[in-house]
């Protein structure tokens, strides 16, 4: 089987936006990294139902968003959304409300988009956040991540006040705040994944590499914090930074990438979701691993190594969760976001 990847990235010196990888499921093997649409700056990447691509970008205008369609023989941009300024660093898309949210880092934001029938942006709502915490990086409010709960609410991971914050989303997307949670000083939250139960959540920490195990209060929108478990080893004594957290579809296995150590850590996940179990750690073969991602079955682990420009490819052994390095030095420049296009070509 041959399976679509979209990369995305900075393209701050060699690359020059959203490229294609084909991932061959049977012989374990990438290959035909191609540009798949020209864009600057598309550091995250969302799908939506009707193969419409959103992304962080640049313009002449400033930063912000840009949508394309996905045809048949071409990609059709869709316009972009943007202000004076960097662009965002996350965006998420919700089918329910034909809503999409993006996080402004440098800004502390929030910004609500809703959906034009042709699958064109409009802002809607914004939403700034306040504070700092104790670190040099932290001197103002960084939102790193918006997505939609699984219960339908908006949650956010503000890696500068060490928050994470639970909204409604009322008519066109305005946003009404429900809870803060607050983790540790000087954590740096920054990505969060929940469990298929919908009641726990697991909240990468940038800053101080750790994970905050999270349940999930339904009925009051809000966390309150299980277990904190670190993503290091401890004879490891330099710079490290968490950046992406992922969890297996069925639940049992969670990695998470650090920059730095440049590595991936695997945890076994209890049945209940509660408690992770630390198992081992992956070298990435690459420097900075930004990203990393599930291909279509879980079967594959793709790592976009940043500033080494390459793309390593693992093997995942669905039974153990244990990892296998199936190729490394695949060239593909300034990778900060993974994403399968979940569809045989």
């Amino acid at each position: 089987m041959r399976e679509q990847l979209l990369i995305g990235g900075y393209t701050r010196r060699v690359s020059e936006g959203i490229y294609s990888v084909i991932l061959d499921t049977v012989k374990g093997e990438l290959s035909e990294h191609k540009l798949f649409v020209g864009v600057q700056n598309p550091t995250y990447l969302a799908r939506d139902e009707k193969d419409r691509i959103y992304c962080p970008a640049i313009d002449g205008e400033g930063g912000g968003i840009a949508a394309f369609q996905i045809g048949e023989a071409e990609v059709k941009p869709l316009g972009h959304v943007t202000s004076p300024g960097n662009p965002l660093a996350y965006v998420a898309v919700d089918p329910k409300r034909s809503l999409v949210y993006g996080s402004n880092y440098h800004l502390g934001e929030i910004r609500v988009y809703q959906k034009r029938v042709d699958g064109s942006l409009k802002l809607t709502d914004l939403v700034r956040h306040e504070g700092f915490g104790p670190k040099p990086e932290q001197k103002s409010a960084h939102v790193h991540y918006s997505d939609v709960t699984p219960d339908g609410r908006l949650v956010t991971c503000d890696l500068g006040t060490d928050e994470v914050t639970v909204y409604d989303v009322l008519d066109e997307g305005k946003l009404n705040l429900v809870s803060i949670y607050s983790a540790e000083k000087g954590a740096g939250a920054r990505h969060l994944a929940f469990h298929p139960n919908k009641k726990v959540a697991y909240l990468a920490c940038e800053l101080n590499s750790t994970v905050e195990v999270l349940s999930y209060n339904e009925e009051k929108g809000a966390f309150s914090l299980l277990q904190r478990i670190s993503t290091l080893p401890k004879s490891h004594t330099g710079f490290n930074g968490v950046a992406a957290i992922r969890l297996s579809a069925d639940g049992k296995d969670l990695y998470v990438s650090n920059r730095g150590h440049d590595s991936l850590v695997h945890y076994s996940v209890s049945p209940l979701g509660t408690k992770l179990q630390l198992e081992d750690w992956y070298a990435t073969e690459g420097k900075t691993p930004r990203d990393f991602n599930f291909n279509e079955d879980d079967k594959y682990i793709i790592v976009a190594n940043q500033d080494s420009d390459n793309l390593t490819l693992f093997k995942r052994d669905r039974a153990t969760g244990q990892l296998e390095l199936k190729q490394k030095d695949f060239y593909s420049p300034e990778g900060t976001a993974v994403m399968s296009l979940r569809a045989k070509l």
